[in-house]
């Protein structure tokens, strides 16, 4: 064989690029053999035509072939490992838009009270934490859920009768509220003559002004949060190893950390730990971050946002994102609403924490540097508002690929769904909230009245309105499963019992539109589309088996099908070849 090689052929060679999609040459010689096979599967894809395949090869950490067994082989050599399905369902690997993997590993790890299904049970679990840590100099963890509580709010009192001697911070399932003991209120200098800060509330007891033991949004949480010393490195990555294994079980390939702070004393402080850990080659995920507007600060932060963006990327980790919070929740009427609350008569309409023109402002600098605006609302006001302030931020910088997305959107007017699509925004549903639990028929529905209530998480309307729709769960404040999601989104029913009436039947979506909004859809958020969020050739082989079809069974069985193996650019990160069921961490 000749040793002179045409320069062309050569400048292939040195540069490891293929003559085709699905070929190599290496010494003149085509090389189809693939590192992986999966064949005789159920292979939803996802694509554009929401098509299926029996077999897909991967090849490094990219797919090179999707289709029939037959055509498979091609890709077949001595070394390649071939994985039977046995009519097992492969998906691309889910995509949460909206989660908090370091925060959520923290509680998990710390106190936690995420067992706990009476007020006796969490007095009885913060009770154990304080023995079994007895040299702690305070007790720190969270899970516990207002539902459980009178009015959604926990009593210093139930705390102060096991633990007095030092601090307790015990965070909500939402993340909106603290349950501290009187130790934590004194050392942070909250008593009767403290007001409540900007956008925050310190609870106290009716016909008082002592403080009850419960702190309301994030401008009050921080007056104990701050009483505590900052978690150290290795805390820190033991709590992301956490939360990732925790995601990766169930699938969960990429995320987008919602809450990213520049500073502070807490887990959402996670910026460089996903960066030391990607680093090291431990991140088992493709992450990206929304790095936090402090509402209690100004336009200045904006040089500080501007460098995390260019400090923080790494080859799994960027934050092209900002994250403006707008209001709090309905359930303890802090999310910001256009009408006022029904069960008050104080005409009160909760709190907005930006005002309208200052966000305008805000979110026109921001889109004009390019950063993606993801939004936290909740109430219709909040969203109105956050809408508002996009369609500005277009008029003056006119349209670009900016992929804006509001999470939680939990109570829609519906004068400002068609908008969404308007002005391209995505809506970030997190589906799980979308059944008529005690939060929504005691805490929520009370507060609304019937006629607004009809218009709580309407994610069949925002679809039939031709906008995005992509999903999130918002662990740890609810589980990380997405097949708890779909199949929420898909009964609007309690998808643990199955006992539940459907929730706004009229907003049930059908099963394809879930798994997009849970792939590709959240992938287009992430601007990870054209690599991730189906299963096609010359993407990541970011793929999941699930040990059933979900298209087969019936609807309220989705969630109980099982992520049997998760693999990251074709490597696992979850499950093993063996394709056998394993137990997972929490639900």
């Amino acid at each position: 064989m000749s040793k002179v090689i045409p320069f062309a052929f050569a400048l292939l060679i040195l540069s490891g690029c293929s003559l085709n999609s699905s070929t190599t040459y290496v010494s003149g010689q085509s090389i189809k053999n693939a590192d992986l096979i999966l064949l005789n599967g159920e292979i939803y894809k996802v694509d554009a035509n929401r098509s299926w395949a029996d077999a897909v090869a991967v090849r490094g950490n990219k797919i090179v072939y999707v289709g029939t067994n037959k055509g498979v082989e091609e890709y077949r050599g001595k070394n390649t490992r071939v994985i039977d399905l046995d009519g097992k369902m492969v998906l691309p690997g889910f995509q949460d838009a909206h989660v908090h993997p370091i925060e959520a590993g923290m509680a998990y790890l710390g106190c936690s009270l995420h067992d706990g299904k009476s007020v006796e049970d969490y007095v009885r679990l913060a009770a154990n934490c304080a023995a079994q840590s007895a040299d702690a100099p305070f007790v720190d963890g969270g899970g516990w859920t207002m539902d459980l509580f009178e009015n959604g709010l926990p009593d210093k009192k139930m705390l102060d009768a096991v633990i007095s001697d030092r601090p307790v911070i015990l965070k909500s399932a939402t993340g909106h509220q603290l349950w501290v003991n009187s130790k934590t209120l004194e050392i942070a200098g909250i008593d009767a003559n403290t007001p409540n800060p900007p956008g925050g509330r310190i609870d106290r007891y009716d016909g008082s002004n002592e403080p009850s033991g419960s702190l309301q949004e994030n401008s009050a949480m921080n007056l104990a949060f701050d009483t505590r010393p900052p978690y150290t490195t290795s805390q820190m990555q033991a709590a992301l190893k956490f939360g990732q294994h925790y995601l990766n079980q169930y699938g969960v390939t990429t995320v987008q950390d919602a809450l990213l702070k520049l500073d502070g004393n807490e887990a959402y402080v996670g910026g460089p730990t996903y960066a030391a850990m990607d680093k090291l080659d431990e991140l088992t995920l493709r992450v990206v971050g929304a790095l936090v507007w402090n509402t209690e600060l100004g336009l200045e932060q904006i040089d500080r946002i501007i460098e995390a963006r260019n400090r923080f990327n790494t080859p799994q980790f960027n934050t092209p994102s900002v994250k403006i919070w707008l209001d709090g929740v309905m359930e303890v009427h802090t999310a910001a609403l256009l009408e006022p609350y029904t069960d008050r008569d104080d005409n009160h309409r909760g709190n907005l924490l930006i005002a309208p023109e200052l966000l305008d402002t805000i979110v026109t600098r921001l889109d004009a540097l390019g950063f993606q605006i993801h939004f936290h609302a909740i109430g219709d006001a909040a969203i109105r508002h956050s809408l508002d302030s996009l369609q500005v931020a277009r008029q003056i910088n006119g349209v670009r690929d900016s992929r804006h997305h509001m999470s939680h959107i939990q109570l829609f007017d519906p004068a400002d769904i068609p908008r969404l699509r308007q002005l391209d925004v995505v809506a970030n549903f997190q589906p799980y909230w979308a059944w008529a639990d005690k939060f929504i028929t005691e805490l929520t529905t009370p507060k609304l009245g019937s006629e607004r209530s009809r218009w709580l998480y309407p994610i069949g309307s925002v679809l039939d309105s031709g906008a995005i729709v992509a999903f999130g769960s918002d662990w740890f404040v609810t589980s990380g499963n997405p097949l708890l999601g779909i199949e929420t989104a898909v009964t609007r029913r309690d998808p643990l019992t199955n006992v539940s009436d459907a929730f706004i039947d009229s907003e049930r979506i059908n099963l394809a539109d879930a798994i997009a909004a849970y792939t590709i859809n959240s992938a287009y958020v992430n601007f990870m589309e054209k690599d991730t969020g189906s299963i096609e050739v010359g993407k990541l082989a970011d793929l999941i088996v699930i040990d059933q079809n979900l298209f087969v069974i019936e609807a309220h069985e989705i969630s109980d099908a099982q992520v049997l193996l998760t693999l990251l650019g074709g490597s696992p990160v979850y499950g093993d070849w063996t394709l056998k069921p394993q137990v997972k961490t929490f639900k």
